[in-house]
């Protein structure tokens, strides 16, 4: 199959070329360094002045659009709010006007998303049928997002969102954030504690993706979290007991706010997300508990 790929560098994007290459399946990566062919990949340059990606593309069976400003970086400022924003339009617009510009539309667009579209509450399931929006900067950005990539139906293209969790891996991803005061022998509750965390693997965010482009019957929202969501004292918990370190000085919410201003938002506040879709498809997730995930990304 022929994948074209957006933010394929990135910590989810790299994995997921990882994937699909062991798969077989050829790969185009729009990327705004020089065009290129490594290591079996064509990079193929857009968002430039002098880039038309759509001159050189040969049409793709499915495209996955990943691009966008990580949220998991930066200080959230107005300035940094604005850029993860409008990255995520501007790179959209343009990948529209790509497809659009060929002479057959791919078969499916898996276009990444995430669970900030679900409001914040320590009570409430969230599934894919929710109709529940957060009227915050997530959620806008989320519904905006999803909003536009769903312009491809106009081609008859099956449209996929797939609404991330909170990723965890090695090399990036939330975890190193949450998990740096355990290895400062300093971790400890995190606000409240009762705020649920809907985590997954990145390894299962590859895998779901995959499974995304290969099921027709997968349309629309599709939540890739873990089956398992933990709340986050129990998170804590389990990162104190595989990295052997305490868990025992309380973080205070106001602290969290203090040290990382609106990002704080991402452990203090939570949903809890699960991946019906998914489970009703029979996708299996390698990592579906807490634990083993956590051993095999610190441990």
């Amino acid at each position: 199959m022929n994948i074209l790929i957006t933010g394929g560098t990135g910590f989810i994007g790299s994995k997921l070329l990882e994937l699909l290459q062991t798969e077989g399946h050829e790969l185009t990566v729009l990327t705004r360094s020089e065009s290129k062919q490594k290591n079996g990949i064509h990079y193929v340059q857009w968002l430039h002045n002098d880039a038309s990606p759509e001159e050189v593309l040969t049409p793709p069976d499915a495209v996955v659009n990943l691009a966008g400003t990580s949220i998991n970086d930066g200080s959230w400022s107005e300035e940094h709010q604005k850029k993860i924003y409008e990255s995520r339009m501007e790179a959209t617009d343009e990948l529209l006007r790509i497809l659009g510009a060929l002479s057959k539309k791919p078969d499916v667009f898996v276009n990444a998303s995430a669970i900030g579209l679900y409001p914040t509450s320590e009570t409430h399931v969230y599934t894919e049928d929710s109709l529940e929006i957060a009227h915050d900067f997530l959620g806008k950005t989320v519904h905006d997002w999803e909003q536009k990539a769903a312009k491809m139906r106009e081609y008859g293209t099956r449209v996929v969102f797939t609404r991330f969790g909170t990723v965890f891996g090695k090399g990036g991803g939330a975890l190193p954030l949450i998990a740096l005061p355990y290895k400062l022998f300093a971790g400890g509750p995190i606000g409240s504690g009762q705020q649920w965390i809907s985590w997954v693997h990145v390894e299962d965010v590859a895998r779901a993706i995959l499974f995304a482009i290969q099921t027709p019957s997968l349309e629309g929202p599709v939540n890739v979290t873990a089956p398992t969501p933990v709340r986050m004292s129990n998170l804590g918990k389990t990162i104190a007991s595989v990295t052997s370190r305490p868990h025992w000085l309380p973080v205070p919410g106001f602290a969290m706010k203090l040290a990382l201003g609106k990002k704080s938002k991402l452990v203090l506040e939570g949903q809890h997300v699960l991946p019906e879709k998914l489970n009703n498809s029979d996708f299996t997730f390698n990592y579906p508990a807490i634990r083993p995930a956590i051993e095999r990304i610190l441990g």
